[in-house]
């Protein structure tokens, strides 16, 4: 639950209050300021503001005034907290909550009621908070429930979204096969989309915050350092160009615990060397975090081999068709539990993905590199220092990424008894 506070926060005699927001987020305390318009004496808000034995009328008007301007702010900006997920939270973002409270956005027409169509607004109305990432995944959530309202031959209005909804909602994705977790993770964006309309003044159902989708546990498909050295060892014969560039990647990838939206952008000029070790930084796509890492003795070969250059980029789909030809040529054929996209039917031109027991080559996929370092190297290196290179924003986080439960971290413990 988030709280607010006030602070003044200048050696002025007069000054407009800071802002101060506190929460908590996957056990992790975040406390964020910004700047408000409301000016005050030093005098009075040091003195004065809190004191209840006042006498003098003057000073108690003053304090009716300013709580109340004070609890208006507050209550805007816990409002707007309330309807984003806390990861999207910064100071910018409280910032300019504080902007809106006081120059609110102008609509040119009136807040679509409609959910599909209040997508649309959403992404216009965030567009210099939301990355393009994020508005992809907005609208294949948007196209999905086209179908759907198709579907049912209703519209889909933002004070409908209930249990009813959620059933209704449920019923038609298994329809379409797809998977648990794709019907949660869509659940909680439009849970968003409504808390926003909310958040503006919109009516939402009564059971819109307690509408919940249990998540499946995943198997979590990595590398080993054995699967690594097979890997390394396939014959150079068998190896076309592009299969060596990608097998190239796939190594890399499993050695810095980076996203493929990083690591294929990552290039020689990037590198620095301080005190014999090589670093390299880089701003992470998806959160716009700068980021610097270690290189890697095995990363450092590839570079050795390619004239200190990283192998050439190539797009997501041909890394991903790539990297299953080099594992299979690795002999990564051990039979695995997982899930990969299946043709619903032959010819469909349609995919879902399908839990089953496949080999393992055919599991991998551009993410299996993030996976693969954070579990290998999973009590070598310190967790502090691997969350600094995954960037995960708790060791929670990161604990659930690598499959670690309580028993598992009770297990390892005995390595230091």
């Amino acid at each position: 639950m988030a709280s607010v506070n006030f602070l003044y926060r200048s050696t002025k005699d007069s000054a407009n209050l800071n802002l101060r927001l506190l929460y908590r987020h996957n056990g992790k305390d975040y406390v964020f300021g910004a700047k408000t318009k409301y000016e005050v004496s030093k005098h009075y808000w040091t003195k004065q503001h809190n004191n209840k034995r006042l006498k003098d009328i003057d000073i108690i008007n003053q304090q009716t005034e300013t709580n109340t301007e004070l609890n208006k702010i507050e209550n805007h900006v816990l409002q707007a907290f309330n309807s984003v997920n806390p990861d999207e939270v910064n100071k910018e973002w409280l910032q300019t909550q504080i902007d809106y409270y006081y120059n609110p956005p102008k609509q040119a027409e009136s807040i679509p009621t409609n959910l599909i169509k209040y997508i649309d607004f959403y992404i216009e109305y965030r567009q210099h908070e939301i990355t393009k990432t994020s508005e992809r995944k907005f609208n294949v959530i948007k196209h999905k429930l086209e179908r759907f309202e198709k579907y049912r031959k209703k519209a889909l209005m933002i004070n409908d979204i209930n249990e009813s909804f959620k059933n209704e909602f449920v019923k038609f994705q298994k329809k379409e096969l797809y998977s648990q977790n794709t019907m949660q993770r869509e659940l909680v964006f439009i849970k968003t989309f409504c808390k926003h309309a909310r958040f503006l003044g919109l009516e939402t159902s009564p059971q819109l915050d307690d509408l919940k989708l249990e998540r499946q546990k995943v198997d979590k498909i990595y590398l080993s350092f054995e699967d690594l050295e097979k890997i390394e060892n396939i014959e150079k014969e068998i190896l076309t160009e592009s299969l060596d560039n990608a097998k190239d990647w796939l190594i890399i990838s499993c050695y810095c615990a980076q996203r493929i939206s990083d690591f294929m952008r990552f290039t020689d000029k990037q590198i620095r060397i301080e005190d014999g070790k090589h670093f390299i930084e880089f701003t992470q796509k998806k959160t716009g975090k700068i980021t610097t890492i270690p290189v890697h003795p095995k990363i450092i070969e590839i570079l050795n081999k390619r004239n200190g250059k990283f192998p050439y980029r190539i797009s997501d789909q041909k890394y991903n068709d790539y990297i299953k030809v080099v594992c299979q040529l690795a002999e990564l054929s051990e039979l695995t539990k997982g899930s990969k996209l299946v043709e619903t039917e032959p010819e469909s031109g349609i995919f879902r993905k399908k839990q089953g027991i496949y080999p393992k080559w055919e599991l991998v996929t551009s993410h299996i590199g993030r996976r693969s370092m954070s579990t290998n190297f999973y009590g070598i290196i310190p967790t502090s220092y691997l969350i600094n290179i995954t960037n995960h924003a708790t060791e929670s986080q990161f604990l659930q990424y690598v499959g670690k439960s309580s028993k598992d971290m009770a297990k390892d413990t005995f390595k230091y008894f």
